[in-house]
């Protein structure tokens, strides 16, 4: 049984006029729980989105990056995606077979896009699941809260698809 870290789109294009809920001290979340990860030998993929042109997500763009506190490390996996979910269309799946992982720890952004179809994509292959509910964000809509967004993604994914704890209760 091998658990890895995951950490979903937490790329500089987040941080743009808009500013996600507790987007700062989330970040500072992460990058905790990437700490943990390394101290304990955990290995760790990252999700990087690409936008395609215009977007701010575009390859090769500035808001294309990672978060600098956040970017990966040699050893580290990188996987770009271009639609929604982290196995729509790439190898992630492979990867952590053949890494021999078996649960994943999800981090990142935009809950209730990339994060949430990330989840969906993993448990339909069958891994065992826990969602880390204070190092995921979204921003602020019409409709509602950023922060009401989250808790009812972490409310919803609870028991139906994952564990759901805080950074603090998350060991590797």
């Amino acid at each position: 049984m091998t658990t890895a870290l995951v950490v979903i789109d937490v790329q500089k294009a987040m941080f743009g006029t808009l500013v996600p809920f507790e987007g700062e001290a989330v970040v500072a979340r992460i990058a905790g729980l990437i700490a943990k990860a390394r101290a304990a030998g955990t290995p760790i993929f990252f999700v990087q989105h690409d936008g395609g042109p215009g977007d701010p997500f575009q390859a090769g763009t500035p808001g294309f990056a990672f978060c600098d506190v956040l970017a990966p490390q040699p050893g580290d996996d990188v996987t770009v995606k271009t639609k929604s979910s982290a196995f729509h269309r790439t190898d992630l799946d492979a990867k952590l077979k053949r890494a021999g992982v078996d649960a994943l720890i999800i981090t990142g952004m935009q809950s209730e896009y990339c994060v949430t179809s990330a989840i969906r994509g993993a448990y339909e292959r069958g891994y065992r699941l826990t969602l880390v509910s204070d190092a995921h964000s979204t921003f602020d809509t019409k409709f509602a809260t950023g922060k009401v967004i989250i808790d009812v993604i972490n409310d919803t994914t609870r028991g139906s698809f994952a564990k759901v704890l805080p950074a603090d209760q998350i060991a590797f």
